[in-house]
């Protein structure tokens, strides 16, 4: 029997492709770079055992979202990403409408088999476009041109009957009016779902070293706000409005896989450095699996699975996730769910100040999110709630 905070929030399964042609400068994934062939066979049957594994730890769920993520998961062949399919398919009941999501990079190549992945069971794409600037996509390292992404979009789009592209924006120099004219042109070929992120500066990364030595801009804080509440005003007049903090769809185009997540369901995580959240007997547990790709193979050949955490979180610990997960959504969240993991009410005093504050919406008696003016300081409003 699954915990009642847990119960009606979704079961998905996240499987991470670790590798890529390039690794992006920005990106601090786990990805990596092969010079020489991927035995997709071997992987392919790396993965069924881990799912299989999985599943003996999660029985009787139905899964209701599938995400293959990376790396570049289009990268595989649509057989192996099929394999893929049928081991979870072996290993758990899926829900007849299950979103099945892969995310895609716009290559030419990787285009034509969009078909392919259709027919291997994908019926949802999430394509990394990233900007609709040649000069911005070099210089954020990516391998294809704005020509090739609207190429992939487009047959996306007579492909699947859902798809979605990110954008990365507070590019350096850039100005609020060349981000307005780009995010009304990638509004123009998003069918319903964009994903939109505020450039950072990773730790580890590339972006980190050029940005330490001078080379590399990014806008301030103040600048960065701007383009944040342009991007919320541009989407809104669009029918698009924030569903979550960077992600925009029209009404019923969310993301279930995501909304699992941040409405923190179950989630199994599987393949190098995937993170998963089960729940068990004893409460709900946090996993994780081996990042190196090589390594995590001969962990599951020798173990049959690459697991290196596998840990019991406190009832404070699950309420903290709850509240960092669930506030990041414009619904917000349901007080008495944060209740049933922490074993107490949110304070509320607190939650008066931050409502008199402007930064919340709603009172203990009902739901609680976040409003316009408290997103761009959510860690402070999330902070403040769980303290």
């Amino acid at each position: 029997m699954l915990d009642h905070p847990t119960r009606d929030a979704g079961f998905a399964v996240y499987v991470h492709w670790p590798f890529c042609l390039a690794k992006c400068p920005y990106c601090d994934f786990n990805s990596h770079v092969r010079q020489t062939g991927i035995d997709e066979p071997r992987f392919a049957s790396a993965f069924a055992r881990e799912i299989a594994h999985a599943a003996s730890l999660t029985p009787g769920r139905t899964v209701t979202s599938i995400f293959l993520g990376g790396g570049t998961p289009s990268l595989m062949k649509p057989e192996t990403v099929g394999a893929v399919l049928d081991a979870i398919g072996a290993a758990w009941a899926v829900a007849p409408d299950a979103e099945v999501t892969l995310e895609a990079n716009p290559t030419s190549v990787e285009a034509e088999r969009f078909r392919g992945y259709r027919a291997a069971g994908v019926n949802r794409l999430s394509i990394g476009v990233q900007a609709l600037n040649d000069a911005d996509l070099s210089r954020l390292g990516r391998m294809h041109s704005v020509a090739e992404a609207l190429a992939a979009v487009e047959i996306a789009r007579k492909t699947f009957d859902r798809y979605s592209f990110d954008l990365i924006y507070a590019r350096p120099n850039q100005s609020p009016q060349a981000w307005a004219a780009e995010l009304r042109e990638a509004i123009g070929h998003a069918a319903e779902h964009l994903s939109l992120y505020q450039l950072t500066i990773e730790p580890g990364t590339w972006f980190e070293k050029l940005h330490a030595a001078g080379r590399l801009t990014v806008p301030d804080p103040e600048a960065g706000r701007i383009l944040y509440d342009l991007t919320q005003e541009v989407c809104q007049a669009a029918g698009m409005p924030a569903y979550e903090i960077s992600n925009h769809a029209r009404p019923g185009a969310e993301s279930r896989h995501n909304l699992v997540y941040w409405r923190y369901g179950e989630y199994v995580g599987v393949g190098p450095g995937a993170h998963g959240r089960v729940v068990a007997p004893n409460g709900r547990i946090a996993t994780a699996t081996e990042r190196h790709p090589e390594t995590w193979l001969d962990r599951v050949e020798k173990h049959g699975h690459g697991l290196t955490e596998f840990t019991t979180l406190t009832s404070e610990e699950a309420a903290d996730e709850f509240l960092l997960m669930g506030l990041r959504l414009r619904e917000g969240i349901d007080p008495e769910r944060y209740r049933a993991f922490a074993g107490r009410r949110l304070d509320s005093r607190r939650v008066s100040d931050l409502v008199g504050d402007g930064l919340i919406a709603g009172h203990l008696g009902s739901r609680i999110a976040v409003t316009p003016a408290g997103f761009p300081v959510l860690d402070a409003v999330v902070a403040d709630l769980a303290a």
